[in-house]
Parts: C-alpha cells; sequence; structure tokens
C-alpha cells in the first residue's frame, strides 16, 4: 500500500536543475505580486468611477494586445535569447506597476493611467510569455518535463489562492497604494533570480521575426494533428464550460453569499491537489487521450455545479473541475513542449497563449448572456454538457490526437527537451509548405 502511494508523491526531480529552480522562485514570486494588483485595480476603479462597466472594460483592454503581442512574442522567442526577453519584459512590467503605485500616491488619482497600464502590461505580458514557455524544454530533460509542468503549476495555483486573498486584505486595510508597493517589491525579486540564469540563445535554425516567419508557425502547426487537438479541446472546453462571470450569481441562488471567495478559490485549489499528487503523471504515456478524459470530466464535474442543491456540493464539484482542468493542462503542456521543435517553439508557444488567452475570456462572455437568455442553472448545466459532447466529438474526428503517445511519436525523440536532436530544415520546410 505504502509503495503504491509513494507513485502520488509530487516528481520534484526537475529541482535538481539550478536554472528550474531559479525559473521556479521567480515565477512564485512574481506570480503573487501580479493576483495582489489583479485585486487592487479593479477595486481602485471602483473606487474611482462606482461604475460596473468601468471595471469590466478593464478585460478587454488586456486581451487585444496580448493576443497581438503574443503571436509576436513567438516570433521574438525563436530569434532572440529567451532569457534576455523574459528579463526586459520583467523589468518593463515592474515600471508599469511602480507607474500605479505613484498615481495612487497623488492626491487625486486619475482612472486613465490604470487602463494604460493595464494595456502596456498585458503587451508585455503576451511578448515574454512565448519565451517564458519555450524556456522549460532546454532547462530540463524530456523525461521530467511532466513533472516540470506539475510543479510549474503550483507557482500559478498559489499565486491563484494566495494573492487574491493576500491583496483582499491589503486594499481594505492597508490602501491600494500597499498593494503596487508590494507588486513592485515582488518583480524586483524576480529580475533578481531571472538575472542568474544562464543565456538561453536562439538555435542554428532561428530566423528574424517576421510574419511570413509566423505564418510558418501556424502552417507546422496544422501539419499536426496532436497540436490542433490540444488547442480545439482547450477552447472548447473553456469557451463552453467557462463559469466564473457567475459566481457572484450562483452564491445568491445557493443563499451562500459568504462563500464567494471559496467559488473563486476552489477551481484552483483543486488544480493544486493534483500538482501535489502528480508523481502517477510521468507513468501516462496516452496524453492525448488523457487529455480528452480529463476535459470531458471537466464538462461533467461543470454540470453538476450548475444542478449543485447546496453550497457544499458547488465546491466539491468546482474543486473536482480544477483538479480535471490540471491533469488537461499537465498533458497539454508535456506534448508541446516534447514534441515542438526549439527553433518553432516559440511561435508555437505564440499560438497555444491564444487558446488559452481566447477560450477563457470568450467564455465569461458566453456564459453571461447565455444565462439571461435560458437562466442561471441551464446555462451552466448546457455549458457543461456541450463542452462533453464538443470533446466526444473531437475524440472522434481527431483520431491522430486520441491516438498520440509519446512512446510511439515521431516528433518525440529519444531525449527530447535539454539535448532533443531537432527535425532537419528539409523536413520542416515540408511540414510548413501550404
Amino acid at each position: 500500500m505504502w509503495k503504491r502511494l509513494r507513485h502520488l508523491r509530487m516528481d520534484v526531480r526537475p529541482l535538481r536543475h539550478r536554472d528550474f529552480r531559479l525559473l521556479m522562485a521567480s515565477g512564485m514570486v512574481t506570480m503573487f505580486g501580479s493576483f495582489i494588483t489583479i485585486v487592487a485595480v479593479p477595486f481602485q476603479i471602483k473606487q474611482l468611477t462606482g461604475s460596473y462597466v468601468a471595471v469590466g472594460v478593464v478585460g478587454v483592454v488586456e486581451l487585444v494586445p496580448m493576443v497581438l503581442s503574443g503571436l509576436w512574442g513567438g516570433a521574438i522567442a525563436d530569434a532572440a535569447d529567451r532569457r534576455k526577453v523574459v528579463l526586459w519584459c520583467e523589468a518593463g512590467m515592474a515600471v508599469c506597476t511602480g507607474g500605479l503605485l505613484v498615481n495612487a500616491l497623488l492626491p487625486h488619482p486619475s482612472v486613465w493611467p490604470l487602463y494604460v497600464v493595464a494595456g502596456l502590461v498585458a503587451t508585455l505580458d503576451g511578448l515574454q510569455r512565448p519565451s517564458l514557455d519555450a524556456m522549460l524544454p532546454r532547462l530540463v530533460p524530456r523525461d521530467e518535463q511532466t513533472a516540470a509542468n506539475a510543479m510549474q503549476g503550483i507557482r500559478y495555483q498559489i499565486g491563484a489562492v494566495a494573492g487574491p486573498a493576500v491583496g483582499g486584505v491589503l486594499v481594505t486595510v492597508a490602501g491600494v497604494p500597499a498593494a503596487y508597493a508590494v507588486d513592485v517589491l515582488t518583480f524586483l525579486a524576480s529580475i533578481g533570480f531571472l538575472a542568474l540564469l544562464r543565456p538561453l540563445p536562439p538555435s542554428e535554425h532561428a530566423e528574424r521575426p517576421s510574419l511570413a516567419g509566423i505564418a510558418r508557425g501556424a502552417r507546422y502547426a496544422w501539419s499536426r494533428p496532436e497540436l490542433l487537438g490540444t488547442y480545439f479541446v482547450d477552447i472548447a472546453a473553456m469557451f463552453l464550460a467557462m463559469p466564473m462571470a457567475l459566481f457572484p450569481f450562483v452564491a445568491d441562488a445557493l443563499h451562500a453569499r459568504w462563500a464567494l471567495g471559496l467559488l473563486y478559490s476552489a477551481l484552483p485549489f483543486g488544480a493544486m491537489l493534483i500538482s501535489l499528487t502528480s508523481g502517477w503523471a510521468s507513468r501516462v504515456h496516452r496524453h492525448g487521450l488523457a487529455v480528452i478524459i480529463a476535459a470531458a470530466a471537466w464538462g461533467l464535474a461543470i454540470t453538476g455545479f450548475g444542478l449543485a442543491p447546496n453550497i457544499g456540493v458547488a465546491l466539491a464539484c468546482l474543486v473536482l473541475a480544477g483538479m480535471a482542468d490540471m491533469v488537461s493542462g499537465l498533458f497539454r503542456s508535456t506534448i508541446w513542449n516534447q514534441t515542438i521543435p526549439d527553433h518553432l517553439r516559440g511561435r508555437l508557444a505564440g499560438i497555444e497563449l491564444l487558446s488559452y488567452s481566447i477560450g477563457p475570456t470568450a467564455g465569461q462572455l458566453r456564459s453571461g448572456v447565455m444565462a439571461g437568455l435560458v437562466g442561471l442553472r441551464p446555462a451552466i448545466v448546457a455549458g457543461g454538457l456541450l463542452c462533453t459532447g464538443a470533446v466526444a466529438v473531437a475524440s472522434v474526428i481527431m483520431p491522430g490526437f486520441t491516438r498520440y503517445d509519446e512512446r510511439t511519436s515521431p516528433h518525440s525523440g529519444p531525449t527530447g527537451g535539454a539535448g532533443a536532436e531537432e527535425p532537419g530544415q528539409e523536413e520542416l520546410e515540408r511540414a510548413a509548405a501550404p
């Protein structure tokens, strides 16, 4: 029995690698600070305007520049030293947050700087994220990448659970400037860790950033059914079954306004449970099938959430949904990191950024509109069932994705990640040909 339980322990082998430890430390502190600011910005806009619309506009201001800069950031990640790109973007976001702090300390803070800074930070995040994601295969060997993905999930989950809690206390007790000041300090600490990373120069096949290069990356993704499967399943799950916009209404419907914060924390808490018990994940080789099963489970858990008769059942369903979402994300990331050639990794990371940014944002809009048309519970239940149905359809129309096995895939080399042998340029040109 104890031997079986050992398989549930988190696989911490990636921590043997110095640069991975530095990347983890940087991500932990910066994610914590960023979630504090995620609470502080809408809180300050509400203080200054009292408008629901003014608060909601922040999401639109952030999404558009992130999408546009994410594609270009992917091209930059393939052409430049990824460490330098991440470092300079981190420094830029620190300066932007410093601007929020200066504005908050004014006798009469203005609203417009919050929107400008939100757009600038989203732009820098879009430029940085592909380089950040493309670092991992260079830092850990192929057989440790699933474990590394699980450990990187922890930094987000800790931030998502602890950051808003601390941010809520700071803005209500110490004031908005204190929240921004803490975020600036976390950025400075993160920059210190990133500065210690070894250089990560581009591969020998690197090309200058261009629209044609981005298009070649997109054609390469289109030629790989297992990659298309990861994008489709992620967007379908988030667009059809993301319920977060309805949490305040669910809390009212279940007569549990006191539990609103718990509703928001339940999803990342479920994901954290998977990360902390992810030792089993390295033994799974049918990654495509694992994503299909996990995404279908997400849809069923959201369906249960919509049918929940009380707050206890609702929270339990959200925890299960968070667990399923983490399993899906874990194996999607493993497919990406193990099979994409290094000199295309940044551009493909830019495409991945689109899949996991557009889906949740559009899903919030879908859930709100659908709830207005058919009611709260029917909107949530229908979204969950539609998600499960879409995943079932994907498993049929994308058999290459469902059958994907890391042990037999021609794109998953024997070493992968650090030191993986890349396909020749001729092979890549054939794959990327229109």
